[in-house]
């Protein structure tokens, strides 16, 4: 069994949505620094408690909550934008705002991994990977 998947963040996001579906509040995934990047926005963001990096073997894995034990999950629905046969990008105007503000976007800047808010005060676009509510 290979534990490598052809979109990375597409894996992450379906192990999430799974996740919240069933009710757990923890995960583990296979690291890398994208994941990593994308985790550390969601949780500055308030939709997941934390991510933290786990030795492991065959390789890292990133140990994730979700939500605290006993409260539901604040992720009410997360889907990927950009995909492997069609990227989306965008200008900084041009960024899309998800739900009247109450979600997020997340893009991938020159700058780094960045919500739409931030890159749009930052003047900068880039390729849309994941909305979040």
């Amino acid at each position: 069994m290979s534990i490598q998947s052809t979109d990375q963040i597409a894996d992450l996001i379906t192990r999430i949505r799974n996740a919240v579906i069933v009710g757990k509040n923890e995960i583990l995934v296979p690291a890398s620094k994208l994941k990593a990047g994308l985790m550390k926005v969601l949780a500055k963001n308030g939709y997941i408690v934390s991510c933290e990096v786990v030795a492991g073997e065959p390789r890292e894995m990133l140990h994730i909550v979700i939500n605290e034990p006993g409260t539901n999950a604040r992720i009410s629905e997360i889907t990927k934008v950009s995909k492997p046969g069609r990227r989306v990008y965008s200008s900084a105007d041009e960024l899309p705002t998800i739900k009247s503000g109450r979600g997020i976007v997340i893009v991938s800047t020159s700058k780094g991994l960045m919500t739409g808010r931030e890159a749009k005060k930052n003047r900068l676009g880039g390729e849309i990977l994941v909305k979040v509510w």
